[in-house]
């Protein structure tokens, strides 16, 4: 019996050595080859033989890519179409900022874009007049194509599908003819729909060139990594500015709903998508994983049909809301605090370049569908609600306004021109994100009031006092001399800097008094109220204490306030508090200064904040709202704290104050306060109404927190408080 086992091995080894040497005989590795020896026969005229390829990656489909996702492809799509596509979706393909860019153009003027002039005749829809209005707002715009460093076109290509009203005919000819095109080298074209229903191509009707694409729903197949940008698709009902907050109001623990996932949406039944969104079918149990479709999409739906027509769901009322995850868009699902499931094999994330997904969402995979649900209930609480907070964020800091999706593409392509200062992941996945965060002012993220906290640094125990003076030194016994008496005796002050915004020439330097700390004066150049918001290179500590000439306080005062800033340097903190409020009556917001328990606004005529908001402020804010505010010699310290609110989300800290904040009353020989004007009221009322509408919404924050000293007011010794002077006062 064994030898017959040993006959049948040898008869078997001796077919397979017949079978090599008959297909090509036994071929020796390559590996196995010394180097120097090939090197020899190659030098003598030599070649060895080719050895036997290696196939060590799976076949390619011979399909193309784009015919995988429906049976009826042949159906709709013509051969030619079919070729046509796959040679010119982007010819392109290989463009790449080193390759397809110049970069010199945005050398000369730094990051500009410019919008080409609309044409005659030509229809733009409203979203696409939001994109661009949104970019002629900006502080990246120029008129002037000379000192442009990108394009963006005026012929609108967010629609290119061809049964769409909205589709522009003729476009390959009216690109062409644009003097400025130069084959799209440094344009960006915007485009949120392609192709037409069920296959929904990538093709735009025309050559984009070496041209980026800013686009929704690209696939990975087509997108160009750090090229093309992903953009997240948006309705025609999108914002323009601003945008609603997110609905996560509170932190509930824990955070468990009703429903744990949940699917809305139509429930395609051929073409791009419908196998998955059919599956989704076979997840659903009625009672925690809630699936509410509709076949009912496109004019043809009743030609494929299907059983489960007459029992879709969707009709049902929807509680997306009150889920902890979900299958819903995006936008939807991050808006209201739902954490989005997603499945999206083969198409790239909105933003991937710059956003961690793997913080805000659940990544699945479509061929794991079924795994989904037990997946879901496998995550911890905690980590629910992280990804809930970060998808809040998300949807606040890029996504609640088509504005911030303009700017946040427009920001993608200047990071990467100017790389040497491109901001860090952390500055785009972390408050106040990458918008609010300029890397201009400092690549060092320490120099940033909102990263203390991450990266376990305190600001500088110093800070620099700036009063702004627009009145003639007349008198030994002004305000501003007892100001600045009192601010040099404090403890954590560093420097004095006087900025001279008075018509009158500089007083004589022994006319300001002798103090320990350095005084610098500053003779504006402008002499209008935005100058003191300048980024002073003389302003070298983390803290600015800004005053107004008149402003009275004490050495306590000022040690207690920046004592407080000290534990919050991202806000403002201060003694003048005021309101605002909405005027149901004439339909607009209203600003009072009542002494009520109430603010939303600390003025900077005595306060504390980051000296990052001066280079904010100068470089963040169009010069539309800082000529208003030069204009009317107002409204300067609203439009500040306009802009912290909008950075930080949280409303200022008022600080311990005596009752009532006197306005010093100038002598004889000089104006008055500004307070005494009867104008000034009234122009502050217009401001609020102008800047909350170029924020797109009221960034201001209410509060009736106020902080004071240990002990403030007790009923025990006084040489038991630290700050004792200030209930003196």
């Amino acid at each position: 019996m064994q030898a017959k086992k040993r006959y049948l091995i040898l008869l078997s080894a001796g077919a397979c050595l017949v079978l090599l040497f008959y297909f090509g005989g036994v071929q020796v590795p390559a590996s196995s080859r010394s180097p120097s020896r090939r090197d020899e026969r190659s030098r003598n005229g030599f070649y060895p033989e080719q050895p036997w390829p290696d196939f060590a990656d799976s076949l390619q489909a011979f399909i193309p890519w784009d015919q995988v996702e429906t049976e009826d492809y042949n159906v709709h799509t013509s051969p030619r179409q079919k070729r046509d596509v796959n040679s010119s979706v982007y010819k392109g393909r290989r463009c790449r900022m080193d390759s397809c860019f110049d970069f010199s153009l945005c050398k000369r003027t730094g990051f500009k874009v410019y919008v080409y002039p609309q044409q005659k005749g030509e229809k733009i829809s409203e979203s696409y007049q939001n994109i661009l209005s949104a970019i002629e707002g900006s502080r990246f715009y120029t008129s002037d194509p000379g000192q442009a460093c990108l394009f963006v076109l005026s012929l609108d290509t967010l629609d290119r599908d061809q049964l769409s009203p909205q589709y522009v005919h003729n476009l390959k000819t009216k690109v062409q003819s644009l003097h400025l095109w130069n084959n799209g080298r440094n344009h960006i074209i915007f485009n949120l729909y392609s192709g037409t229903w069920p296959d929904y191509t990538e093709d735009l009707g025309f050559d984009i060139g070496q041209a980026m694409l800013a686009k929704a729903s690209i696939s990975t197949e087509n997108f160009r990594p750090n090229f093309d940008v992903s953009i997240p698709l948006f309705s025609k009902e999108h914002p323009r500015t601003g945008g609603e907050r997110g609905y996560l109001k509170y932190n509930t623990i824990p955070p468990f709903r009703k429903y744990m996932l949940v699917f809305k949406g139509k429930r395609y039944l051929t073409g791009i998508g419908s196998d998955t969104r059919n599956a989704l079918y076979h997840v659903h149990n009625a009672e925690d994983v809630v699936l509410l479709t509709t076949c009912k999409h496109g004019k043809d739906w009743q030609k494929h049909k299907d059983a489960r027509c007459d029992r879709d769901n969707m009709l049902h009322k929807c509680v997306f809301a009150s889920v902890p995850l979900t299958f819903l868009p995006l936008w939807p699902s991050c808006e209201a605090a739902c954490v989005p499931v997603m499945l999206s094999n083969g198409w790239e994330l909105p933003f991937s370049e710059i956003i961690d997904w793997n913080t805000a969402a659940v990544i699945g995979d479509e061929r794991l569908l079924l795994q989904i649900p037990s997946t879901a209930r496998s995550i911890h609480q905690d980590k629910i609600l992280a990804l809930r907070q970060q998808t809040q964020f998300l949807w606040e800091a890029y996504f609640s306004s088509v504005e911030k999706i303009v700017l946040t593409t427009l920001e993608i392509v200047q990071d990467r021109v100017f790389q040497h200062w491109s901001r860090s992941t952390l500055m785009w996945n972390s408050h106040p994100g990458g918008l609010f965060a300029l890397p201009q002012y400092s690549v060092y993220l320490g120099d940033f009031p909102f990263y203390y906290a991450a990266l376990g640094i305190k600001p500088y125990p110093k800070f620099t006092a700036v009063i702004h003076a627009v009145t003639p030194l007349v008198s030994q016994s002004q305000p501003i001399l007892k100001l600045l008496v009192a601010v040099a005796k404090s403890q954590y002050c560093a420097q004095i800097i006087v900025l001279w915004n008075c018509d009158k020439p500089l007083p004589a330097k022994h006319r300001w008094p002798a103090t320990s700390v350095p005084v610098i004066v500053i003779e504006g150049d402008s002499k209008v109220m935005s100058s003191r918001f300048q980024p002073y290179e003389t302003i070298v500590t983390d803290a600015v204490l800004s005053l107004d000439e008149d402003t009275v306080l004490s050495t306590t005062e000022v040690d207690f306030a920046f004592t407080v800033w000290q534990s919050f340097p991202e806000r403002i903190v201060g003694y003048p508090a005021r309101s605002h409020f909405w005027d149901s009556n004439k339909e607009r917001w209203g600003y009072t200064s009542k002494w009520t328990n109430d603010y939303s606004m600390v003025l900077t005529g005595a306060a504390i904040y980051h000296r990052y908001y001066h280079y904010l402020y100068t470089n963040f804010l169009p010069a539309s709202l800082k000529n208003m505010v030069d204009q009317l010699a107002n409204c300067e310290d609203i439009l500040m704290n306009f802009l912290v609110s909008a950075v930080t989300k949280l409303p200022p800290i008022k600080v311990t104050q005596k009752k009532q904040y006197k306005e010093t009353m100038m002598g004889q020989s000089s104006r008055a306060s500004r307070w005494a004007d009867p104008d000034h009221f009234a122009q502050r009322q217009t401001c609020m109404n102008k800047f909350a509408s170029w924020f797109g919404t009221m960034p201001l924050v209410h509060s009736q927190m106020r902080l004071d000293p240990v002990l403030f007011k007790d009923q025990v010794s006084i040489l038991r408080k630290k700050y004792r002077d200030i209930e003196r006062l």
